[in-house]
């Protein structure tokens, strides 16, 4: 009977690289994700869109005042 579900289990390499398959894309992401949120200039980092708004409106009020 043991012999049967012993036959069932993937040997130890397809279980590593299955193991490998998952982990390996995570890190990167992860290591990605820092590296971004670290290294990004100001201008490429995203802002809230309440700010955005903000200075949407702002932007228009200060090119009717010019025009004045």
């Amino acid at each position: 009977m043991w012999s049967s579900f012993i036959g069932l289990i993937p040997s130890g390499l397809v279980v590593l690289c299955t193991i490998l398959s998952y982990v390996v894309p995570l890190g990167i992401y992860s290591i990605n994700q820092m590296l971004h949120k670290y290294g990004d200039p100001p201008w490429m980092q995203t802002t809230v869109p309440d700010q955005v708004d903000q200075q949407s409106a702002n932007y228009g009020e200060a090119l009717l005042k010019e025009n004045e």
